[in-house]
């Protein structure tokens, strides 16, 4: 028997999967790091914390499963996106990383835009010129730190840097050299016009391969601190939000899933680049070869609830920790006993801006609606009601030009049964619940690891990995009910919008 090490590092921490290659998770391992938040939208992580990360999961993986390391056939990767790591030609890292939520690189992105129309940036890219994105966030680096972008040699994301320390070798995959925004997800190769109007040397951008690319062996050293063995293969793997895709079996044409984690998003597979006339979504390269990811992504979905438990359920949290319970199950609790629409409750998810479908990176989190007769349990349920009214708008944007009938539900917000429920009355579609909630990118990166190294034909391999649980199906007035609260939504934040950026400005 053959496994499969696949690693997924998200944002709370890195997540060690073993796998056989009959699809059997015989074990996961995680191992949490610390994010920074600081200067109201700048977001950091150290990139040390990565490596040591995938060091000990790997280490304790194996020793737990009791396997024989040298039955490893390969060790793949999903990572969080749009991040820049700076670090020099020995991969040492030149300062912290800017992740994801970062959002610091606005006059970055104001200055592309005098050079190249948002249009013609995304029809290059598949994306807006946003801050999110990590070429921005490298010319933040040049504009303020510039003797670190002096030492550049490469810009790496998560995965990138690991896959470095594992073999020695740079390298990125088409998803994560997509999330730079400076990739032609055409033509497959760095875009020479974005790069031209950004400033950036193309030499500071690692060479771009398809996400099946083995990048390397373990190297000696790398093998005695990871617990592997020395010449194992690695193969590149793709970002998180393409990862995904593969492991939630959404390999085909309008196979459509919802992962909710800190960050949520909706995606769905295509035969070419989708664009919209309002550029809310964003095109992804598909890990599948000839294939794209369509997907819209909103920055604090399962964020806000950890932001509500953290803040306002203090007494739910102490009650858990006193009985030995989860503080979401007394919150949703609450939320049960609140009615559709939260009794007129309205809550905007926007607490560290917004990506899809705003892109608004000075809008904020607000309650409205509140009277005397509101309970905790409205204002409970009004946090998911917001997040999932968010990614509707996407899910909308999507039908236009993609066939969806059911929805796949992911990640650690897809725990609750309220919460799937929600979805499913609010998308107004079946929502289908996978064995594993919280495996999809591990999945999908362990069958990208399959294919490149010969282990699986093709990507039909998830199959053998997803057995389908459980489903909801919307409530029979579902449309009659949200439809206005939707609009009554779309309104709120389209009425505060200027608001938020004169708060921004002061």
């Amino acid at each position: 028997m053959k496994y499969i090490i696949a690693h997924d590092l998200g944002t709370t921490g890195n997540k060690s999967t073993l796998f056989a290659e009959d699809g059997r998770m015989l074990g996961s391992e995680v191992y949490s790091y610390d994010t920074h938040y600081f200067n109201e939208t700048w977001v950091e992580q150290n990139a040390e914390d990565w490596w040591k990360a995938v060091c000990e999961t790997s280490k304790n993986l194996i020793e737990r499963t009791k396997i024989n390391p040298a039955d490893v056939a390969v060790i793949s990767f999903s990572g969080q996106m749009m991040g820049c790591l700076c670090v020099d030609r020995e991969g040492n890292p030149l300062r912290p990383s800017m992740i994801w939520a970062d959002q610091r690189a606005l006059k970055q992105a104001a200055a592309v835009e005098k050079n190249i129309s948002q249009w013609d940036y995304y029809q290059i890219a598949g994306h807006r010129n946003a801050a999110s994105y990590g070429m921005q966030k490298l010319m933040w680096v040049r504009d303020n730190e510039p003797d670190v972008y002096k030492k550049t040699f490469k810009t790496l994301n998560a995965k990138d840097f690991v896959v470095f320390r594992l073999t020695g070798n740079f390298y990125t995959d088409y998803s994560d050299g997509n999330s730079n925004t400076c990739l032609d997800i055409n033509k497959l190769e760095w875009s020479e016009e974005i790069l031209k109007c950004a400033n950036i040397e193309k030499d500071k951008m690692p060479d771009v391969m398809p996400s099946t690319f083995v990048a390397g062996k373990v190297t000696e050293e790398a093998a005695k601190v990871c617990g592997l063995v020395p010449g194992t293969p690695v193969v590149i793997g793709a970002g998180d939000g393409v990862t995904a895709n593969v492991g939630a079996g959404s390999i085909s044409p309008g196979k459509t899933f919802c992962c909710m984690g800190t960050s949520a998003w909706i995606a769905t597979t295509a035969e070419r680049p989708i664009y919209d006339e309002q550029m809310r979504t964003v095109t992804w390269v598909h890990a599948v070869p000839d294939f794209y990811a369509l997907n819209g992504t909103m920055q604090y979905a399962g964020g806000s609830y950890n932001w509500l438990k953290n803040t306002i359920c203090t007494d739910e949290t102490a009650k858990a920790e006193a009985c030995g319970k989860s503080p979401y199950d007394f919150m949703n609790e609450q939320i049960e006993a609140s009615p559709p629409g939260a009794n007129g409750v309205i809550f905007l998810p926007y607490l560290l801006g917004e990506r899809a479908p705003r892109w608004d990176p000075y809008a904020k989190g607000a309650f409205i609606g509140i009277t005397p007769e509101t309970t905790r349990g409205d204002m409970l349920r009004s946090v998911l009601e917001g997040a999932t009214m968010n990614l509707d708008i996407i899910l909308k944007i999507m039908q236009t030009r993609v066939p969806i009938t059911e929805i796949m539900a992911l990640g650690g917000g897809a725990k609750g049964s309220v919460w799937r429920q929600i979805m499913a009355d609010i998308y107004n579609t079946k929502i289908t619940v996978p064995n594993l909630l919280e495996e999809a990118g591990s999945m999908g990166a362990a069958v990208i690891g399959g294919v490149g190294v010969g282990l699986f034909d093709d990507f039909t391999a998830i199959e053998r990995f997803i057995e389908v649980k459980s489903e909801h199906l919307p409530m029979d007035n579902a449309e009659n009910v949200y439809e206005p609260i939707k609009k009554n939504f779309d309104m709120c934040y389209k009425a505060l919008k200027g608001t938020f950026a004169e708060m921004s400005r002061n």
